[in-house]
């Protein structure tokens, strides 16, 4: 199978590399110590502080890159939300992607990092006047329609002499994604208009009659976590008769197809990722013959991954608060984060692997329930992980596939704060994000 890797000059083609989820350049150093980008996770503690979250810039790049080289006549959007900051977006600008961002918070970041305007697409179910009013005033390159309102809403926005390209979310009836609240390409949910039953065919019809919006494209986000390339032909199967409806309905061939995100990872060493070189063949293969039996140019292909490009990149770093031993012979052991930094074992039952970093032992192991420091008992990060047995307080862990949809989803719960990130490359570290400290919190209280 095909993987994402950073390019070989930072990955580690040595015995003591780690392998998937852990970032390509991941590998066992003196010690106990565990190094990414040149630099180790305890160093990195140690000047930084815990939680920490460190993100190695050469696997965001080597990923983009990678996407790049599969899908090169393909728009490849990063999906801002699976993690968002303004080296990130440096980033993979640089690399050649566009930005796929769904409120006017990730817009304003990534226009005050120079973003090009044209290169952002906006999505989302339920946005504001005041989101559209910022992307019609950034000339933001495409809006997604995706509800009924929107429609009229967007089209007072806009004069007819400078109309603003969209494209309409389709909700193509095709079940895929790791967990039933991620699924979003089913009807019953919150997302776009069902092609069956007509809702999406009228949303069509209302856009063309708006002089003020250019309908470009069909827009259609599956799910969350999608390993198996087969929904996505499906997709491609529906919304190309979806096209061609519109064609003979309309005298109108769309030149877009956007099929959103979703493309799976590894979060544990057995797990199966989106093969992106596999997926990049077959399914150009699938639209170009599709179109062809109906008659209508092949549109350009759009494809947002945002876990796909993130996700791999960073690892958590935690230290040990307490190890307790209980009557029926569990094990827990309270680090200094949890849910609120990584949600995604409370809302999803996620499953993560763990390791010791920054001290060897010939202690055997044990089973150990990694757990946070909130006031949930459901405030789990990792069930039954295999550490040593001389695990203790002052300890470091370290959880690899991190980069998405933790730090983004990050809550204030009991005030703790949100870790800081720290970029690594080549051997250095530097801070990219501080930690959220209690005199922030303070400082949003205006009265008493």
């Amino acid at each position: 199978m095909t993987q994402l890797t950073a390019p070989p000059s930072v990955t580690s083609t040595s015995a003591d590399a780690l392998g998937g989820p852990w970032p390509a350049s991941a590998r066992t150093g003196p010690g106990g110590e565990v190094l990414v980008g040149g630099v180790g996770l305890a160093e990195a503690a140690e000047r930084f502080g815990t939680p920490l979250y460190v993100l190695d810039e050469a696997e965001v790049r080597g990923r983009a890159r990678a996407y790049r080289r599969a899908l090169p006549h393909a728009d490849v959007l990063y999906a801002g939300k699976a993690f968002l900051c303004s080296a990130m977006a440096d980033w993979v600008a640089e690399e050649g992607l566009g930005l796929d961002v769904c409120s006017s918070g990730e817009l304003w970041l990534a226009s005050s990092a120079g973003f090009p305007a044209q290169r952002i697409l906006l999505h989302g179910n339920a946005k504001s006047p005041e989101d559209l009013r910022l992307a019609r005033r950034l000339r933001v390159g495409r809006i997604v329609i995706d509800g009924p309102a929107e429609i009229a809403r967007l089209a007072a926005l806009v004069a007819a002499d400078t109309p603003q390209k969209v494209l309409v979310r389709v909700v193509p009836g095709i079940a895929a994604g790791h967990h039933a609240a991620v699924r979003t390409g089913v009807g019953g949910q919150k997302f776009g208009f069902p092609i069956e039953g007509g809702d999406a065919a009228d949303a069509i019809a209302r856009v063309l009659d708006q002089p003020g919006l250019e309908l470009v494209g069909l827009h259609c986000h599956l799910g969350s976590q999608i390993t198996e390339i087969e929904p996505f032909l499906q997709s491609v199967d529906t919304l190309v008769r979806l096209l061609a409806d519109v064609r003979d309905r309309h005298g109108v061939e769309l030149p877009e197809l956007d099929l959103g995100g979703g493309h799976g990872i590894r979060y544990l060493p057995g797990d199966e990722e989106l093969d992106v070189a596999e997926f990049a063949v077959r399914v150009t293969d699938r639209l170009a013959v599709r179109c062809a039996e109906a008659g209508l140019e092949v549109p350009r292909l759009i494809v947002e991954p945002g876990r796909a490009i993130a996700g791999p990149a960073a690892v958590a770093v935690y230290r040990v608060l307490s190890v307790k031993h209980t009557a029926d012979g569990r094990t827990f052991a309270a680090v200094d984060g949890g849910m609120s930094d990584n949600p995604r074992p409370v809302l999803y039952g996620s499953e993560y692997t763990v390791r010791m970093v920054g001290r060897r032992t010939d202690a055997g192991t044990a089973r150990v329930d990694v757990v946070g420091r909130h006031c949930e008992a459901g405030d789990v990060l990792v069930r039954d992980a295999l550490l040593p047995a001389d695990l203790r307080p002052g300890d470091l862990l370290a959880v690899p596939a991190a980069g998405a949809y933790q730090l983004s989803m990050a809550s204030g719960y009991n005030m703790v704060g949100r870790p800081p990130v720290a970029a690594v490359k080549d051997g250095r570290a530097r801070l990219l994000i501080r930690r959220e400290t209690v005199e922030d919190f303070r400082l949003r209280e205006v009265g008493r």
